[in-house]
């Protein structure tokens, strides 16, 4: 599965045409498909499909990596972490973002300074990570927790259209 970095658009954002973008569509939908496969479908030769992949990966703009579902591998609770900070918010980022149950965080601007997804193996692991890690780090003033119930809606597909 290819998936768009996320980070913030600088003055290097990378401009992508149409082919680009159609070849980025095709590897979110099977990141395995074969280059063949997809030069096919967007006029191009396997070699120059290989070629504008490489560049893409080279320029930070897209990442082919394997996505699991955390049900079947164990992390049976998954929440948002809403968390006010005194101080330096980056510090406080940088800190969730070490550690290993977090897979998502972003300074927000509103009630929250940081929104932090966590994946855990089950309630008391979240409690462990909220209670003792999250509300421990030095800047932390306190934290809302949002438990996940059932999830609507997740896909890999923007940055294309």
């Amino acid at each position: 599965m290819a998936t768009v970095n996320r980070s913030h658009p600088t003055n290097s954002e990378a401009r992508l045409d149409d082919v680009s973008k159609a070849i980025i569509e095709h590897l979110q939908e099977d990141g395995r498909q074969p280059y063949a496969t997809i030069a096919k479908q967007v006029g191009l030769s396997e070699a120059a499909v290989r070629q504008r992949v490489q560049r893409l990966l080279d320029a930070g703009v897209m990442q082919i990596v394997a996505v699991t579902d955390p049900l079947r591998v164990g992390l049976h609770r998954q929440a948002m972490v809403g968390v006010r900070v005194d101080g330096d918010v980056v510090v406080v980022a940088d800190a969730l973002a070490a550690m290993p149950e977090v897979d998502y965080v972003v300074i927000t601007a509103g009630s929250f300074d940081v929104l932090v997804e966590a994946v855990c193996e089950d309630d008391d692991h979240l409690l462990e990570l909220v209670g003792r890690r999250i509300r421990a780090l030095p800047g932390v003033r306190s934290t809302e927790t949002f438990v996940y119930m059932k999830l609507g809606k997740q896909h890999y597909n923007w940055g294309t259209r």
